[in-house]
């Protein structure tokens, strides 16, 4: 990178820091440091619940997702608005009725205490893992630029945004996340115009859209159903409904933004303008890789995103290099060349056209063909690198594309979206570490001083826990897809225990205990033997408990529960 941009990123993220550091100031309780004194308006809660869900993932993996398998990502949120609505009629009014800390406090009012501390420690263990590769998203940045040891830079990344969050707590991580987002969606918004505007020979927005139709990049909507497909509409409107219903409404790290919110018609509204606003904005992301796919079919494209890793590859296997490069020379030559030419038939609308577009996908499939032996071979070494170049395309536009300035500032936003997500992250872990495991079994409440200062300890331990997680995260392909998966092994049973306590009073506690554990190890083997596409898993977890509670009547007596 130039000066300029390294000054650019380098003051976007230090002005950040102080910013936290300076509105966090003053902390001196738990319900400063943890809930922000439930001070919060509608339109911070709005951005909090955006900002804690969009991390670096979203802006890193989305567009090589879309660039990889088209748009049909976008179906997996469209179960989003209908779990809102359930949400704010159910578990909001609970939540704010009862001035809880965490989500999981309800539970031991309506069941006992090792229900709560088991929905707690599902959650502590799914939310910290999947931290942890949030943590290791931007420092794929760090590393390919600079090229420093990827392990390395996840310690610089995931140490520097302890700074705020472990001093500010809620209130600074609520403020920050307001000036971060807007930073966010201003610079997306104008990355995606300067690609628009770097097509070449004056193409433009329809004539992109155009190719990448006819690549396959705009399948938006896809209905045939089929249980193993990861992303259709079916897995999207089912288990994505209950995968949003059990990420907002049981999900600490969610739960933590709304329940800051000064009352109920706060929070709801802020859910609620989410669920309208997701979508687009996701699909304007996925849209990004799209056109890049147009972009990259009318412009040289390298053989692989991941410059690093092929740079190994041409070290060590020269040979065999060189080869997959007269390939790839070859097919890319004619792919160009053959996008060119199906503009201009379209513009006559001419008879050759649908043949054209046919030996355009199979040069397509062709290229596709040699990238999959290229990281076949990649993979295949000893190098220690990603599984996939999916996080590297959108960086390599960025990196190769954009004026000096911009590129700084995408690599700033990287940063931002993913200390957004992960500040909210570590302060969730640490409400939930400190409230539902440490506090409920002291036998003595300590002092507003002491257990501030426990909320602090357990925001540095679950920052380095995450951090240690993220070492282990280079193995795990696509980061967007790998989060989600992450998620749904463990969302499912939880959300299952809340619909049990708010829709069944006739189960007590021990019963729905046994019921979560056989249900969660029901979704692990589901998992292991891919039966599956694993969005249903969410509603595999909550059906499985349900059900397994419900047989569990049948058998014993329940005790009397509390309402």
């Amino acid at each position: 990178m130039s000066t300029i941009d390294w000054t650019v990123l380098i003051f976007t993220l230090v002005a950040v820091v102080v910013y936290g550091v300076f509105i966090g100031r003053g902390q001196k309780s738990n319900a400063s440091y943890l809930k922000a004194d439930n001070k919060m308006p509608w339109y911070i809660v709005l951005i909090g619940i955006m900002a804690t869900q969009a991390s670096a993932i979203t802006f890193l993996s989305a567009p090589g997702q879309a660039y990889t398998d088209g748009m049909r990502f976008v179906q997996y949120y469209f179960g989003l608005p209908l779990a809102m609505i359930v949400i704010c009629i159910t578990f909001i009014p609970i939540f704010q009725r009862l001035n809880v800390y965490t989500a999981y406090e309800y539970l031991e009012n309506r069941f006992d205490k090792k229900t709560r501390v088991l929905t707690s420690l599902l959650f502590l263990f799914s939310r910290g893992l999947s931290t942890g590769i949030s943590i290791y998203a931007p420092s794929i940045i760090l590393s390919s630029v600079l090229n420093w040891n990827i392990y390395l830079t996840n310690v610089l990344t995931g140490g520097i945004l302890l700074i705020y969050t472990y001093i500010g707590g809620a209130k600074a991580i609520a403020h920050t996340q307001k000036l971060q987002f807007l930073i966010i969606l201003g610079t997306m918004a104008f990355a995606g115009y300067l690609l628009i505007q770097n097509m070449p020979n004056g193409i433009g927005l329809k004539d992109a859209l155009y190719l990448a139709g006819k690549s396959g990049k705009l399948n938006v909507i896809t209905t045939e159903f089929d249980w193993k497909d990861k992303y259709n509409i079916w897995s999207g409107i089912i288990g994505g409904f209950f995968l949003a219903l059990s990420y907002f409404g049981t999900d600490q790290s969610q739960v933590g933004r709304y329940i800051t919110a000064k009352d109920n018609t706060n929070a709801k509204m802020g859910l609620l303008l989410n669920g309208l606003v997701k979508i687009p904005m996701q699909f304007a992301i996925l849209l990004i890789g799209a056109l890049l796919f147009a972009f990259f079919s009318l412009k040289p494209a390298p053989i692989y995103f991941n410059e690093r890793s092929y740079q190994h590859l041409k070290e060590n296997q020269p040979e065999k290099a060189e080869v997959f490069e007269k390939e790839h020379q070859d097919l890319q030559a004619k792919f160009n060349s053959e996008s060119k030419e199906i503009l201009k038939l379209k513009e006559t609308n001419a008879p050759q056209l649908e043949a054209k577009i046919q030996d355009f996908k199979n040069t397509q499939a062709q290229v596709k063909a040699l990238h999959g032996r290229v990281e076949e071979a990649i993979n295949s070494s000893n190098f220690n690198a990603e599984k996939t170049d999916t996080n590297y395309i959108f960086l390599y536009f960025v990196k190769n594309t954009l004026p000096v300035g911009m590129i700084g500032l995408l690599f700033a936003v990287i940063f931002l979206a993913s200390w957004g997500s992960i500040s909210a992250a570590l302060n969730s872990l640490a409400a939930c570490s400190v409230k539902d495991i440490h506090l409920i079994f002291k036998k003595e409440i300590p002092d507003e001083k002491t257990e501030l200062k426990y909320s602090r300890l357990h925001t540095l331990a679950w920052g380095i826990f995450s951090i240690g997680v993220a070492m282990f995260a280079t193995q795990m392909g696509s980061l967007i897809e790998a989060v989600n998966v992450l998620g749904s092994l463990f969302y499912g049973p939880i959300l299952g225990i809340f619909l049990v306590a708010f829709y069944y009073k006739k189960i007590d506690g021990q019963n729905v205990f046994i019921s979560a554990i056989l249900a969660e190890i029901t979704v692990i083997a589901v998992y292991q033997f891919d039966i599956i596409s694993f969005l249903w898993l969410n509603v595999i977890g909550a059906a499985a408990v349900i059900l397994f509670s419900a047989v569990g009547v049948l058998f014993y007596k329940p005790k009397a529960v509390n309402s």
